[in-house]
C-alpha cells in the first residue's frame, strides 16, 4: 500500500478542498461533508461529497503512472505474441473525459455502472463525478454464493461490451461492485480500436482469471460459455500467462485451460 501511495502521490489539501468546493458550487450546495476513501488505486485520489457524489481527482503524476502502466502492459502483450493494444491519454483531463465517455457507453448497452455526472478540469487536474453507491462490496469481498450467483452476469456484461466493439481493458474483481443485489462495472480503460479482437480476448482471460480462485475453473468456464463460443474461450487462453503476471491476478491457469479444452471438446 505504501508503494502505491508513493506512485499515486499526494494531492495538496488546499487543491482537494478546492475541488470539493467546486463540486458543491456546481450543484448549488452551500456546504457538504467530504469523506476520503483509502482506495487501493494508482490512478486517482477518490473522495465522497455529502454521501451523494463520488469524486476522482486525476493529477499529472497519475497520468504519468498510467503511461508507465500502459507501456508495461503493451510489452506484456508483445510477449504473448500480439501487438500492444492499450492506449494512454496525454493529460489528466483527457483521462477523465475518456472514463466518463466509457461509462456512458456501458450504460447505453445495459451494463450497470454508477451514473456518470460530469468531468471537468480544475487547476490542471482532471475531475470525475459519479453517483455514489452506498453499502457496496467489491466482487472478491462478496460471499461465494453471491459471486456464483453473479458470475454469468459478469460475462453477460463483458459480452455486451465486446459485441458493441468495446473492451474494458482493466477487468479485475476490484472493478466489479455489488450493491443492492446488482453488479456494477467501474474503471474501464482505453484500448486501440484497431486491436479490439485481442483486447476482448484479454478481457475474457482477465475475467476467467479473476473468478477462478473464487468459484473454481469449471464453474467460471461454464459461466463464460453461456455468452462466448469455444473458439473465443480458446483465444482467451493465449493471454492467461500474461494476465497471471499482473500483481492483482493470481489463479490456476492450467485448471482454466483444462476446463476450456474440456468444454471445447
Amino acid at each position: 500500500m505504501a508503494f502505491r501511495r508513493l506512485l499515486r502521490g499526494t494531492v495538496p489539501w488546499d487543491q482537494l478542498e478546492g475541488v470539493a468546493r467546486a463540486v458543491l458550487e456546481r450543484y448549488d450546495e452551500p456546504s457538504g461533508r467530504v469523506v476520503f476513501l483509502d482506495a487501493d488505486n494508482w490512478l486517482s485520489t477518490p473522495f465522497v461529497v455529502s454521501d451523494r457524489w463520488f469524486v476522482k481527482v486525476i493529477t499529472e503524476q497519475n497520468s504519468l503512472v498510467h503511461a508507465l502502466l500502459t507501456t508495461g502492459r503493451n510489452l506484456g502483450a508483445f510477449s504473448s505474441g500480439t501487438e500492444g493494444f492499450f492506449e494512454h491519454f496525454g493529460t489528466p483531463a483527457q483521462m477523465a473525459d475518456h472514463e466518463l465517455d466509457a461509462t456512458e457507453r456501458m450504460r447505453e448497452l445495459g451494463v450497470n455502472a454508477p451514473e456518470p455526472i460530469e468531468a471537468f478540469e480544475y487547476e490542471g487536474m482532471g475531475v470525475l463525478v459519479f453517483e455514489y453507491l452506498r453499502d457496496f462490496q467489491t466482487l472478491d469481498e462478496s460471499s461465494t454464493e453471491t459471486i456464483d450467483r453473479h458470475a454469468e452476469t459478469v460475462f453477460d456484461y463483458l459480452h455486451r461490451m465486446h459485441e458493441a466493439g468495446l473492451a474494458h481493458g482493466d477487468f479485475r474483481c476490484e472493478n466489479v461492485l455489488v450493491a443492492d443485489g446488482a453488479v456494477y462495472f467501474i474503471d474501464a480503460t482505453s484500448v486501440r480500436e484497431d486491436a479490439i479482437d485481442d483486447a476482448r480476448a484479454y478481457d475474457l482471460a482477465c475475467a476467467l482469471g479473476a473468478l477462478e480462485p473464487l468459484i473454481g475453473a469449471r464453474r467460471v468456464v461454464h459461466a463464460a460459455a453461456q455468452y462466448y463460443s469455444a473458439d473465443e474461450l480458446l483465444g482467451a487462453e493465449e493471454f492467461l500467462d500474461f494476465v497471471n503476471l499482473r500483481p492483482d491476478h493470481d489463479f490456476d491457469a492450467a485448471a482454466i485451460r483444462g476446463a476450456v479444452e474440456q468444454r471445447a471438446n
